[in-house]
């Protein structure tokens, strides 16, 4: 299974898989934007997530998760109406703009949640583990699975290639059998089909800069001061950017042949198209122009349920052909 790109990406990792990348491609100019439907399946409809939790997080670390999973579905009112600021949109509204990818929209749900902090696989993962646990959370066709992995945890190409990635698996009696590839047919049938799934590393000891920026000051490249992070969790907020992007990434471009720009091994999608860009005025090493919590000093560019507050990436919007910002 390949990586199919997402956050920020370096080198794309195997071939079917999208991967969000640390913060190199911040520093690279881009070619002009323009997604193309390759007419693959997305996902469209009702959908569950359901999260595993592999080490050690704190009921705090994974509330910040699965308040942002709540808000893509709460209504734009209700989002917005428990923050201090009511200029600020909404998460549902960032989310509405994968509704502008032909043939639909995708409505995600928080599902259930699994916590395996004895680290039942080992402290070292491979793509292999990582559909394996995502397989624990008995996927389906109705239903995204995401793996997070604690800081002290290593994922092969962490931090080195990627942050993150969403891909897909084969799966059959709640089993998963090895990473499918992320091109090829819909989910099969007779008990047997591929599910998608998303997996995030939180950086917070091992990459913040790369896989944690802007709330981490960068190893290299412009250095601006970083941003306070909205949830004073830098690992967390990362976490959020990257799944953000992944999920993005998996109704759009689910199995390799739906929304994307560049080979279909290291393709752009709908927010990796967008790499370092949050609000108004960003350029290669500076985020853009951001709300800025007057009590906090935090910076933030949407509100979700409970008046909770993200940062989230830009979009690409394939109605205007450019990366959309909240801001």
């Amino acid at each position: 299974m390949a990586p199919h790109l997402v956050v920020l990406v370096l080198l794309a990792v195997a071939a079917s898989a999208a991967a969000a990348t640390p913060r190199q491609l911040f520093l690279v100019s881009q070619a002009p934007v323009t997604l193309t439907n390759h007419h693959g399946q997305l996902l469209t409809g009702n959908y569950s997530v359901n999260l595993l939790w592999y080490g050690r997080f704190t009921p705090a670390q994974r509330a910040v998760v699965a308040d942002f999973l709540l808000s893509l579905s709460a209504p734009v009112a209700s989002a917005s109406a428990a923050s201090a600021s009511a200029s600020a949109p909404s998460v549902a509204a960032w989310w509405a703009t994968t509704s502008r990818y032909h043939p639909g929209a995708a409505r995600l749900t928080l599902g259930r949640q699994v916590l395996d902090p004895s680290l039942s696989l080992g402290r070292r993962l491979s793509e292999t583990s990582l559909a394996a646990l995502a397989a624990r959370l008995s996927p389906h066709r109705g239903s995204v699975a995401v793996v997070i992995t604690a800081p002290d945890v290593l994922v092969d190409g962490f931090c080195l290639s990627h942050c993150g990635l969403h891909a897909s698996a084969t799966s059959s009696a709640g089993a998963a059998s090895a990473p499918a590839a992320a091109h090829g047919s819909a989910p099969g049938t007779h008990g047997r089909g591929r599910f998608a799934y998303v997996w995030v590393g939180d950086s917070a000891e091992q990459c913040p800069g790369e896989c944690a920026w802007p709330f981490h000051q960068p190893a290299y490249g412009p250095q601006a001061p970083p941003l306070v992070a909205p949830n004073a969790d830098v690992g967390m907020d990362g976490v959020v950017i990257n799944l953000a992007t992944l999920l993005a990434g998996a109704v759009t471009n689910p199995y390799g042949g739906g929304f994307f720009q560049g080979p279909a091994e290291a393709p752009l999608e709908a927010v990796t198209a967008c790499t370092g860009v949050f609000g108004a005025g960003a350029y290669p090493g500076y985020p853009g122009q951001l709300p800025v919590d007057a009590a906090s000093g935090a910076s933030y560019n949407a509100v979700g349920v409970a008046g909770r507050r993200f940062l989230l990436p830009a979009m690409w919007d394939p109605k205007t052909s450019q990366c959309s910002t909240l801001v």
